[in-house]
């Protein structure tokens, strides 16, 4: 099957040595000597992985926008104005170490997929129906400024562009400030798409436990993010009597603890978490006087979410008490769960399907910014295998002949909407 894929006769197939040498060459950005990737959002390295995206859009005749979140748009409107416009990509940003192919990937196999579609355009003489935008979401990650989905969710109005600007990292510098720094403080109108299709890898392992190699997620799962601080009394470790200790790490630790168990009663509805502790003043002989826990639930289902969160006010209230300790939230995030565009499902199957390749139907527990973008637009997102469900590490692998295979995938389906235009009849 991968050498019918590779076929050279094959229509609408894209460069498996142009993608490469995109993906190799975006590595030079923040990689690390074990093979991840540490590229926080709006750091330096970010602003040199960007600097290298737009010189790419540039040289191939897109014009680039940014707009105030620092978005960045590749922008091909060679149908009109008046036609629909298709928006395909991801993100440059990285977990710290994490790994090079989750968001990078999708940028890159975006930017070869539209040359791709380009050349057949030029080769058939076929009118363009639609116009194409690659896009670099800003802070998709979330790990350097919360909440993520950051740069998606300012675009589709679920957060005002003052709000998002004015987060802060845990050094204290604000989001409008690190745009400043690496120059991409933008102010341009950004583009409106009619349909978002994004390429990622899977992060998760079952595709390659059903022996797949394309899948497209059909579902997202709803989350509830908090970001909630435990506020005791700063005292010497050594001579304040154990009994009239008020420690703000000991809050957050019941609450770690509580928060497991609550996932135990809900198998396989219920992720907990909390990923991140900030802990003051953080030195070996002093109880804490403040523990800033980043705390997550996702589920599939509404009504498990929704009891879920009454829970969780409980195990803060238990935690509190058990540690003599107060608390207070300092920043929730509410996402529902929902469905993706059943007709671009569709399109991506077909197209997988004429390749010889079964689409897995798929859910997603990740966040992705076509989660946000499916409030505006028809949206989908489109998976390869991670080997072994790797992610967020730096051993995170996808094999080349799958990222060739799904940036073929990607293609294909840009051309038909190029070609046909957007399904239900959108010209």
């Amino acid at each position: 099957m991968a050498n019918a894929m590779l076929d050279s006769t094959a229509t609408t197939v894209i460069s498996a040595q142009r993608l490469i040498a995109l993906m190799t060459a975006m590595e030079r950005y923040g990689g690390t000597p074990n093979g991840g990737m540490h590229r926080l959002t709006l750091s330096a390295e970010d602003g040199q992985a960007r600097d290298h995206l737009s010189a790419w859009m540039h040289e191939h005749g897109l014009s680039v926008r940014i707009d105030g979140i620092g978005n960045m748009f590749g922008i091909l409107d060679w149908a009109g104005p008046d036609a629909p416009t298709v928006m395909t990509g991801s993100h440059l940003d990285s977990q710290p170490r994490g790994g090079r192919f989750d968001g990078a990937y999708g940028v890159l196999a975006a930017c070869e997929a539209v040359t791709a579609v380009r050349a057949r355009v030029a080769t058939e003489g076929v009118v363009p129906r639609c116009n194409f935008v690659v896009v670099n979401w800003t802070n998709e990650e979330g790990a350097r400024f919360q909440p993520s989905l950051l740069g998606s969710s300012v675009y589709t109005g679920q957060m005002t562009l003052a709000d998002a600007l004015g987060r802060r990292d845990g050094e204290g510098i604000s989001v409008a400030d690190a745009l400043q720094a690496i120059g991409y403080a933008g102010n341009a109108p950004p583009p409106i798409p009619q349909a978002y299709v994004e390429l990622h890898v899977e992060c998760g392992a079952e595709l390659e436990r059903a022996d797949q190699h394309f899948g497209a997620i059909v579902r997202h799962w709803g989350a509830v993010k908090y970001r909630l601080a435990f506020l005791g009394r700063q005292a010497h470790t050594g001579p304040t009597p154990m009994a009239q200790r008020q420690d703000a790490l000991l809050g957050a630790a019941h609450l770690v603890c509580a928060l497991r168990a609550l996932a135990d009663r809900a198998p396989g509805t219920l992720h907990t978490s909390v990923g991140r502790l900030e802990v003051r003043p953080n030195s070996p002989n002093v109880v804490p006087g403040e523990a800033v826990a980043f705390i997550e639930l996702r589920s599939p289902d509404a009504a498990v979410l929704a009891w879920a969160d009454a829970e969780f006010a409980a195990c803060v209230r238990a935690a509190e008490t058990a540690a003599k300790v107060t608390s207070e939230i300092r920043f929730v995030d509410r996402r529902p769960a929902g469905p993706f565009d059943a007709a671009l499902v569709a399109l991506a199957e077909q197209e997988a399907a004429g390749l010889g390749y079964p689409m897995r139907r798929l859910d997603t527990i990740a966040g992705h910014d076509a989660v946000p973008m499916a409030l505006r637009c028809p949206s989908v997102v489109l998976v390869v295998p991670s080997v072994g469900g790797i992610c967020h590490h730096p051993a995170e692998f996808t094999k080349p002949e799958d990222i060739i295979l799904g940036g073929d995938i990607l293609a294909r389906v840009l051309w038909r909407l190029c070609r046909d235009g957007l399904p239900g009849g959108t010209a």
